[in-house]
């Protein structure tokens, strides 16, 4: 028999949108009726059209249909003002540093902050960033990625993502891909346009990112940092400065050489270098040979120079457009070296 316990178990099932709690965690599923296997229920959107109605309507009729009812009426409604800021009041971070920095990004936090670096354009940053995000969230750690990049954000692209973040007041509820959350300035801008903003500008983007955004439970944040040395990259490794670094560079000698202004910067800042990624190191064709065709040798002299390793060497390689906004297979070549990565990362 169908009572009202066991329909909000099977609704416990259904995720509120983005904010990954369930509809009934976030008092969305209201006024519910049972009448033999018929079931009626008033579900509380947190805005008015939903772009994610569709898909909770759906989600809502199958974990209903699992457990025995035959017809299934559901009416829509929105929340109120004070009803969505008491929602998204609950899911953040109780407390803050100074007023403003919140208990999440605290020194003791237990999530693991990672910040990718070079002081080059051009090296397949955004790239790695993902990548690696992706590689940890398919080793079951729950990830996001800051892109702090402003003035060269790709992630909207490289994770083909259309629709802008939902905003409930002045609180951010981040999209994901590939179970990846994911912050960028570019979800706030007109398509491909670039950001004509002074550097107090952008630092207070990025600190609204960190404060208003509802990451939930993380275990690692990568933050994505501008190309230089700068006042941005300078701000954000000041706002966490328990962030851990991984330099990116390629094979050229230049490349490497601009590269070590990054590691040096990190090493006045205190943090932990976690060791050189070198991006399209080589080429490996159909027998296995390995083709350095940007020569080969400058990131370990980089590495040696300021006493970290090389990590990883990503080869060049075609992605795979079929298999998602990664990019890559997992069990292509790059996709395994992706996870070495990150299974160096968790275990070391």
């Amino acid at each position: 028999m169908l009572t009202n316990e066991n329909i909000l178990n099977a609704l416990k099932k259904v995720d509120g949108p983005k904010f990954h709690k369930s509809i009934v965690d976030l008092n969305m599923a209201r006024n519910i009726q049972v009448d033999g296997t018929d079931i009626s229920l008033d579900v509380i959107l947190t805005i008015q059209g939903c772009s994610l109605k569709a898909k909770i309507q759906q989600d809502i009729e199958q974990a209903l249909k699992e457990i025995g009812a035959s017809s299934i009426s559901i009416k829509f409604g929105s929340m109120t003002q004070n009803e969505r800021h008491s929602s998204t009041s609950s899911l953040k971070s109780q407390s803050a540093i100074d007023k403003d920095m919140p208990k999440t990004f605290l020194l003791n936090s237990d999530i693991k902050f990672i910040a990718v670096t070079s002081d080059k354009s051009g090296v397949g940053k955004s790239t790695v960033t993902n990548s690696l995000a992706v590689a940890l969230a398919r080793l079951g750690k729950k990830v996001g990625i800051l892109d702090a990049d402003n003035y060269g954000f790709s992630f909207r692209t490289m994770l083909n993502i259309d629709q802008r973040p939902t905003i409930i007041d002045q609180t951010v509820i981040p999209d994901a891909s590939d179970d990846v959350k994911i912050m960028s300035t570019g979800f706030f801008t007109k398509y491909n346009q670039p950001v004509i903003w002074s550097g107090s500008m952008l630092n207070k983007w990025i600190r609204d990112f960190l404060v208003n955004t509802v990451w939930g439970e993380l275990d690692y944040l990568l933050l994505d940092l501008p190309p230089s040395t700068g006042k941005v990259t300078i701000d954000v490794v000041a706002m966490i400065p328990q962030a851990h670094e991984i330099i990116v560079t390629t094979p050229q000698n230049a490349a490497s050489h601009v590269a070590s202004r990054a590691v040096l910067m990190a090493q006045h800042t205190k943090h932990t270098i976690l060791g050189v990624v070198e991006n399209m190191a080589y080429f490996e064709n159909l027998n296995g040979e390995k083709n350095y065709l940007f020569g080969q040798g400058d990131a370990e002299k980089l590495a040696d120079e300021l006493h970290t390793n090389v990590i990883a060497q990503i080869p060049f390689a075609q992605p795979d457009e079929k298999t998602g906004s990664s990019g890559f297979d997992e069990n292509s070549i790059i996709g395994e070296v992706f996870t070495h990565l990150a299974k160096d990362i968790i275990y070391q």
